[in-house]
């Protein structure tokens, strides 16, 4: 049985630990504060957050109250859709920053791409946006940088600059594979992350997927997001609740064979969230 590694390597050197705790939904206060705490004292050490969360005060609280060095922890955050642009990006970095009160990110991603349906000039904007992120970077503000949400299209441009993404963290999921992106991505030297690794809890519920963990002694959940880290891709499960949290971490006393395999990535839609990164309008 194949063990699951700590950690990733992005494509310049980095590493960055194989399972995150999402926050997306995690209420500013003791809601997000405790669960980061608790993962980060239950052996997490990746901290997944983003400025329209509305919770990065209480995710650098969970993280500083946690008495884990802030070296041993990955902390990603996201850029919003409102701040992009050259300047913008600039003053949201540092915003977010103040309020994890850290020093410095691990990873620092654009949260969606500009698109046709909302900009004429999208490619330009997504432009003058990823040279911001590239020169905090190299600036060693951040240790990584990437995107979110971006198809190949969005990222073609990007990998014609001096820096190219790191890191497409993207919906991904059994019933929502986006294969031709995560293919893309992974042609590139991208690493694909997972958001909603378990469809925002719809796929709990799916009679394959229950069937499949009944069969490997685990929860839909565990199931899940094994099936993420054995097709490449870093799942960031969200919970509050700490049994939760600490069975999405424990992954090693099974393995899903490549027949389960083959039939949980040939599942039809299911589960997904329905926003499209070219048809948003937010």
């Amino acid at each position: 049985m194949n063990k699951i590694p700590e950690n990733f390597t992005l494509a310049n050197g980095v590493q960055i630990p194989v399972i995150g705790l999402g926050t997306w939904q995690s209420a500013e206060g003791d809601s997000a504060a405790g669960a980061v705490k608790t993962a980060l004292l239950r052996g997490y050490r990746h901290i997944d957050t983003a400025a329209i969360y509305g919770n990065e005060k209480s995710v650098g609280r969970g993280i500083r109250e946690s008495g884990i060095s802030r070296k041993e922890i990955f902390v990603t955050s996201k850029l919003w859709n409102s701040d992009r642009g050259y300047e913008s990006a600039f003053a949201a970095f540092e915003k977010t920053l103040a309020d994890l009160g850290l020093d410095y990110l691990d990873l620092y991603l654009i949260h969606w791409p500009a698109n046709s349906r909302q900009f004429d000039k999208w490619k330009q904007i997504n432009l003058d946006t990823w040279r911001a992120v590239t020169e905090l970077y190299q600036a060693g503000r951040i240790r990584a940088i990437g995107v979110s949400n971006f198809l190949p299209h969005h990222l073609e441009p990007l990998l014609e600059t001096q820096v190219p993404p790191m890191v497409d963290q993207i919906e991904f999921h059994p019933g929502f594979m986006q294969k031709r992106t995560a293919d893309y991505c992974r042609d590139h030297g991208i690493l694909v992350e997972a958001w909603s690794p378990l469809g925002t809890g719809k796929l709990l519920k799916n009679p394959l997927l229950n069937d499949l963990a009944e069969r490997y002694g685990v929860s839909a959940a565990r199931l899940c997001i094994r099936w993420c880290l054995q097709n490449g891709a870093l799942p960031l499960p969200k919970s509050v609740t700490e049994s939760r949290i600490c069975e999405n971490i424990d992954l090693d006393g099974f393995e899903i064979t490549p027949e389960d395999m083959r039939r949980i990535n040939e599942m039809g839609y299911a589960g997904g969230s329905g926003l499209d990164p070219d048809t948003v309008d937010f």
